[in-house]
């Protein structure tokens, strides 16, 4: 008996090696990023960055409500995210004294994690499915986000201009105070999980990434190709640049 394909396309978000090497059978990209979130390299890698015995470093993401529930995120997340940028203690290794009320007060959409949506068309769902949970097998799991589509900010007047440029099915447009999203897969490390590291300073990051090599090639590659890729969206992640920093120097 042949099995039914999907009625429906999927979306797939890269936010790490994603971004700069697609799934196979990508009909079109969309830029954007998602909400409630940090980008860190805080997931080891045996499989394609590292090795077992030497296991690299690739991105992961943790969500707000993880942050908020342990302290040992705090000075990172100050460091980057909460200072808008403003990371001179991240050159010198210094610690910031994070008021824990300014982590309570911050809001999903205070964090934002800029990538790329891919669409892939009902007839190759179930390769692309197969293809990415064998890629993203070490320590990923499955979940459903909302990916806002860069620099549309509120409901336009002519939705049917936004459907042809972006070639979003007018099905999977959605709208909310924030903007206009799509429903979105995306493959996140578990904190309860064995390769899940973090926090690690980002000192100690830039040390294992700099000398690691995989299956998949050098650990450095990936830090730099994500890096260029991002710089590629017009977005700045301040972390990926200072992690880019050490290792170069």
């Amino acid at each position: 008996m042949t099995k039914s394909q999907p009625e429906k396309g999927m979306w797939v978000i890269g936010y790490g090696s994603l971004i700069f090497k697609p799934p196979p059978h990508v009909s079109h990209r969309i830029t954007g990023y998602i909400q409630g979130y940090i980008r860190r390299f805080w997931q080891s890698s045996i499989d394609h960055r590292g090795t077992p015995s030497s296991p690299g470093r690739v991105v992961t993401l943790i969500s707000l409500d993880e942050l908020r529930n342990d302290r040992f995120f705090h000075n990172d997340l100050h460091t980057y995210e909460v200072h808008n940028g403003d990371n001179d203690t991240a050159d010198t290794g210094a610690d910031v004294d994070v008021d824990h009320h300014s982590i309570d007060q911050l809001q999903p959409q205070d964090l934002k994690v800029y990538g790329c949506a891919y669409y892939i068309a009902p007839q190759h769902v179930d390769e692309v499915k197969q293809y990415l949970d064998i890629r993203e097998q070490n320590g990923y799991e499955l979940k459903s986000v909302k990916f806002y589509i860069k620099e549309v900010q509120a409901e336009q007047d002519n939705v049917v201009d936004l459907i042809s440029s972006t070639h979003i099915p007018a099905s999977d447009l959605h709208w909310d105070e924030f903007g206009a999203y799509i429903e979105s897969s995306i493959y996140i490390g578990g904190l309860d999980l064995k390769s899940f590291i973090g926090p690690e300073s980002i000192h100690d990051t830039a040390k294992i990434i700099k000398t690691n090599v995989g299956p998949s090639g050098k650990n450095s590659e990936y830090l730099i190709k994500l890096t260029h890729a991002v710089r590629e969206l017009n977005c700045r992640d301040y972390y990926l640049e200072d992690l880019l920093k050490l290792i170069e120097e």
